[in-house]
C-alpha cells in the first residue's frame, strides 16, 4: 500500500467562537483518523470525490464547490483526496 501525504491546514481565524481552517488536499492526501471537538460546517472549494475513512468501513462522497454541510461534535474520520486534482475545503468549527 502507498504511503499518503498530509493535507496541508492552515488556520485563518482561531478565536473564543470559531475556528476557521482553510484544508488543501494534492492528490492522494489525507487528514488522518481524528475526531472533532465541536460541531462543524464545511464549505467545499472545489468539486470531486472524497473518501471518507470510518470505522463501520468506507464510503465515497460527492462534494459539489459552494454546498456547505454539517457534522455534529464527535465525528470520527480520516478524509483522502481521491481526485486527481488538488482538493480544497474550508473547516468552520464552531465552539460553544
Amino acid at each position: 500500500m502507498q504511503q499518503r501525504v498530509a493535507a496541508i491546514p492552515t488556520v485563518q481565524i482561531d478565536n473564543q467562537r470559531v475556528t476557521v481552517t482553510e484544508w488543501r488536499f494534492p492528490p492522494g492526501a489525507e487528514t488522518g483518523w481524528h475526531c472533532h471537538g465541536y460541531d462543524y460546517v464545511v464549505v467545499p472549494q472545489t468539486s470531486g470525490q472524497l473518501l471518507l475513512e470510518i470505522k463501520d468501513g468506507n464510503r465515497t462522497v460527492d462534494i459539489t464547490a459552494g454546498q456547505s454541510y454539517t457534522r455534529s461534535v464527535g465525528t470520527e474520520h480520516n478524509v483522502v483526496n481521491i481526485n486527481p486534482h488538488e482538493f480544497v475545503f474550508v473547516e468552520i468549527e464552531l465552539k460553544p
